[in-house]
């Protein structure tokens, strides 16, 4: 990992304070998906000490945090959606659920 992901990542973990107001973007990029539980675990510890966030992400991971009001842009405007609704739950859904035929798509539509 280079030191300004690394140096991200430490200000999330351990310079963050209660009553704070904090706004994201991507913080997953670069980060293992053990480092973005982690990363949910402070952010949690945050809320409860009444911090709030405003995070654009695209990680299925960090989108998962409960009770968490997401909002999806697009096109035709910004609208609210369920964590199930979102492209990155869809997609990380399908591939878990049967990623060797997820490839194989992916795959034959590159030929």
């Amino acid at each position: 990992m280079n030191n300004r992901v690394e140096n991200r990542f430490f200000l999330i973990l351990n310079i963050f304070c209660k009553n704070g107001f904090y706004i994201l973007v991507e913080p997953e990029s670069g980060h293992s998906l053990e480092s973005q539980f982690a990363f949910i675990s402070r952010l949690n510890e945050l809320v409860d000490e009444q911090s709030q966030f405003i995070i654009a992400t695209h990680s299925p991971i960090i989108l998962s945090y409960p009770h968490s009001t997401i909002y999806q842009i697009t096109e035709s405007g910004m609208y609210e959606v369920e964590y199930e609704q979102t492209n990155a739950f869809k997609f990380m859904k399908m591939f878990a659920e049967n990623h060797s035929n997820f490839l194989n798509e992916l795959l034959k539509a590159k030929e």
